[in-house]
């Protein structure tokens, strides 16, 4: 997939989205981290709201969600003096490290890479609105705008903005769109600078799969993805994340760490390199199943799944051929909030079905995108809802751009 001089790639497995003390999680950044490292992840962002862990911030421990026992935890993983407490009025109070801080504790160069990263945290009336920056440097506050897509638009572009002016590699994604069912597939299509968003995410109140009147985040992809392929919009890429809350219990209604993840192939484990091949669509989305091997031609896309024993594996691959129709039924309002419109199944169409470890779809050449989604008949370790098996999703290949 990636050509040139240099380290041959290899894959690194990450996640984008995790949250701690420093907004609404229920850890130490540390702590979060170490945890991570133990389970095989080369690097991770920690995205808190509205927030870059840059200032000088004590929590009283008995306010914070389990308090008690992330202390005792957290003074078990690092000691002192690492872990900082003092006497605050008769209440017990611990320092949370800053960001610098614990990247540098955490992080190891070529083993474990420590991101920087926020979740702006806006709204539009009554709907949550968030996109994550990555890699960020200088604090984003939440935009404003006077719609959900305007919202959208100018905090993904005052994340551009900021890459514009320092140089520095980072992108914006829009995160978990049927959290709140906030987000339609027309807020989405016409974001100009917008690249990624989350296919799927952890949190047990993101309406991954949709409902009866809301399509799937899946779908929700493929809507966007043709109508913007048609307007030369270019490609948006689907993210797996955990959005990661709660640390201490394992259960389908927290918000647990290791439910989803990218696989990214890169030269280097470094933030410039990472993104580079994020944005160059050289990864893929997990809830388990593991790929050997992405293999793109102009005649054909390719996979190598690296199958377990007794465990059986169905690709599909799902594309929208140029000239679809376009023609769209609009859904009455859910509680006061628009709903995406309902569009034809030739958007999003199951081109081919193939089982086995080495799919492949040869491409007729009338294709705007192939993307594929592998199924596997293993559980998850940790379903969000009943009968959740492991899952994949690889990018899509634009074939023909527009719709002519």
């Amino acid at each position: 997939m990636l050509a040139g001089c240099g380290p041959a790639p290899r894959w690194y497995k990450g996640n984008l989205h995790t949250h701690s003390y420093w907004s609404d999680g229920d850890q130490f950044p540390e702590v979060i981290l170490q945890g991570y490292r133990e389970r095989g992840y080369d690097f991770v962002a920690i995205s808190d709201h509205n927030e870059l862990a840059d200032t000088e911030r004590w929590v009283t421990v008995s306010a914070i969600p389990n308090g008690e026992r992330s202390l005792a935890e957290y003074l078990r993983a690092f000691g002192e003096p690492w872990v900082e407490q003092r006497d605050s009025s008769g209440q017990l109070q611990v320092r949370l490290k800053r960001f610098a801080e614990y990247a540098a504790r955490l992080g190891e160069p070529g083993r474990f890479l420590v991101v920087r990263a926020e979740e702006i945290t806006d709204r539009f009336d009554s709907r949550p609105l968030h996109v994550n920056a990555t890699n960020v440097r200088d604090f984003i506050p939440p935009q404003g705008g006077v719609s959900v897509a305007d919202v959208l638009q100018r905090n993904i572009a005052a994340v551009l903005a900021q890459r514009q002016a320092t140089g520095q590699p980072m992108f914006p994604h829009v995160n978990h769109p049927n959290f709140g069912w906030a987000v339609t597939a027309e807020d989405l299509m016409g974001l100009e600078g917008e690249r990624f968003f989350e296919v799927y995410n952890g949190h047990p109140l993101v309406h991954n799969d949709g409902d009866s009147l809301h399509p799937s985040t899946d779908r929700l992809w493929d809507i966007v993805l043709a109508h913007r392929l048609t307007r030369g919009l270019g490609v948006v890429y689907g993210l797996a994340v955990d959005d990661a809350h709660n640390y201490e219990r394992m259960d389908s209604t927290e918000a647990n760490p290791a439910r989803g993840w990218v696989m990214v192939r890169a030269r280097e484990l470094s933030a410039d390199a990472v993104i580079a091949a994020l944005e160059a669509g050289a990864f893929y989305a997990s809830t388990g199943v593991v790929l050997e091997d992405i293999r793109v031609s102009s005649e054909r896309l390719r996979l190598v799944i690296a199958g377990d024993s007794g465990v059986d594996y169905v690709t599909e691959f799902v594309g929208t051929r140029a000239g679809f129709d376009a023609r769209a039924e609009d859904v009455a309002e859910v509680e006061g909030l628009p709903v995406t419109r309902r569009y034809k199944l030739d958007i999003g169409a199951v081109l081919s079905t193939v089982e086995g470890l080495e799919p492949a779809y040869q491409f007729r050449g009338d294709e705007l995108y192939v993307r594929a989604r592998i199924r596997s008949t293993r559980p998850v370790a940790h379903p969000v809802r009943a009968g959740e098996v492991e899952r994949a999703w690889v990018q899509p290949v634009v074939v023909r751009q527009g719709g002519g």
